[in-house]
């Protein structure tokens, strides 16, 4: 009777203290430049080392600029930070994928695609979109900087067992509908806190016909709706995709990996904590409207009226729309954007960039739109050349940047102006998110490319 979630969680317990956390033993630390100074500057102070430096990996992501990365970074914050974790990796003895270097991208693109996230895994970083990486059929979740310290310290965490919640959809996505639809549909109907206390096993049909990037993609938004983290059962998708990776099992080690990565499902009578179902037949382009990833509506539909907000959340939403310029009962069909992003650890992978070409191809960027095409690493550059992506880009109009976290957040020089409409494949639209006064609609990679060759928003099945 036990889920998924129970049954890599089990594995891992040390110890249970009564009436406290448990001890929870971690497969997979891994670090960036933002989240960890503090953290090593601890294990200094108490004279520590690192407890199993193999199994940590290190980049940094947030601050890279995604252009002339052979050069030093401008910003002296930025470059501190990213110079910092070069010399705590090599004080500590710890793996580091370095600055334009072949390996290096985003972490939570990088840890995936290279085989060293893997099924049954537990996997920590001090990072919220951690959750990514349960798209394998791991524990996957965002640590604060002390819990970065307790683990490379320890290769433990103290932590309490979350609640579990299935989340159901049934029935296939249709034409033009991506994960990130879907991710933005279980945010708005489950809101930004409907998950809060959980870990959420995503299920049905439309979830195990999604790619492992398209899975990626929906678990890297679970921490949006509160949860804790999201994970899918493995299967012949996720094997495939592991096959061969770099840091996966090989040979005989592939065969019993295989084998015990098969058995990690939730039992057939298995009791969730909280189970909700929704029919993908529902669920059609989406972009949001305010400021937090769960004021969205699908693309055809109307931002609501003030009547339809219960009373306790009017005035968010009237200064939420007061900042996005927007107003109650509007469609956002048609209106004019100023910037186009596609990246972030959300859609930065090869699966989006190749939506994003298909979707441009024949077509050309609308005059008076700024795109930031930023891929989530440094092998997805080079698949985006070898696929010949790069061509139908830039014959659009399009070029390709350099692998960064980019525009996702304003801490490197991929900011939006104040006032500026950017649609944005990223994950957050908070306030100043992408610079200060930047107004965010988040959207999937084919309503961007919509938007980016029309310059407004529009329904990229029209297209």
């Amino acid at each position: 009777m036990n889920t998924l979630f129970d049954k890599i969680w089990d594995k891992h317990v040390v110890q249970t203290i009564d009436d406290g956390p448990t001890q929870l033993y971690i497969d997979r630390l891994y670090c960036h430049e933002v989240t960890t100074p503090q953290a090593f500057d601890g294990l200094r102070e108490r004279g520590l080392k690192c407890m199993r430096p193999g199994q940590i990996i290190c980049m940094p992501d947030h601050n890279l600029p995604t252009h002339d990365q052979d050069k030093p970074i401008a910003d002296p914050v930025g470059r501190k930070q990213v110079d910092a974790l070069d010399r705590n990796c090599a004080d500590f003895g710890l793996t580091e994928y370095k600055m334009n270097t072949k390996d290096n991208g985003i972490v939570h693109v990088v840890g995936p695609e290279k085989g060293l996230s893997l099924p049954g895994m537990t996997i920590v970083c001090g990072d919220s979109h951690t959750s990514t990486h349960g798209a394998v059929g791991a524990i996957a979740f965002g640590i604060g900087t002390s819990e970065v310290e307790m683990v490379m310290a320890s290769q433990c965490i103290l932590q309490q067992k979350p609640k579990s919640m299935r989340v159901s959809i049934h029935g296939s996505l249709g034409q033009g509908v991506t994960a990130k639809d879907l991710a933005l549909f279980l945010i708005a109907r489950l809101t930004t806190a409907g998950a809060t206390g959980y870990f959420v096993e995503y299920a049905g049909q439309a979830v195990r016909e999604l790619s492992m990037e398209g899975r990626l993609t929906l678990c890297n938004l679970s921490i949006e709706m509160g949860a804790r983290g999201g994970l899918v059962a493995p299967d012949e998708t996720t094997f495939e995709y592991l096959r061969n990776r770099e840091h996966a099992p090989k040979g005989e080690e592939w065969a019993r990996a295989v084998a015990y990565w098969s058995t990690l499902r939730s039992d057939d009578d298995a009791v969730f904590d909280k189970e909700v179902e929704f029919d993908a037949a529902d669920i059609e382009p989406r972009i949001t409207y305010g400021t937090n990833p769960g004021m969205g509506i699908g693309i055809s539909e109307s931002i609501p009226h003030i009547g339809d907000i219960g009373e306790r959340g009017q005035a968010a939403f009237r200064k939420s729309l007061d900042y996005m310029g927007l107003e109650p009962g509007r469609q956002l069909l048609g209106l004019p954007v100023d910037y186009v992003f596609l990246g972030a650890c959300t859609n930065g992978r090869i699966e989006d960039f190749r939506a994003f070409a298909s979707t441009v191809r024949g077509k050309h960027k609308a005059a008076g739109v700024t795109a930031w095409l930023v891929p989530g690493s440094w092998a997805v550059e080079r698949q985006i050349r070898d696929e010949g992506l790069d061509r139908i880009l830039q014959a659009a109009g399009f070029e390709i940047r350099q692998p960064g976290c980019s525009a996702c957040l304003a801490m490197n020089d991929d900011k939006v102006p104040a006032g500026k409409y950017c649609v944005a494949t990223s994950n957050r639209n908070f306030e100043g998110r992408q610079g200060p006064g930047a107004r965010t609609i988040l959207a999937s990679p084919l309503v961007a490319a919509a938007a980016a060759i029309t310059g407004k928003i529009t329904d990229p099945r029209t297209l």
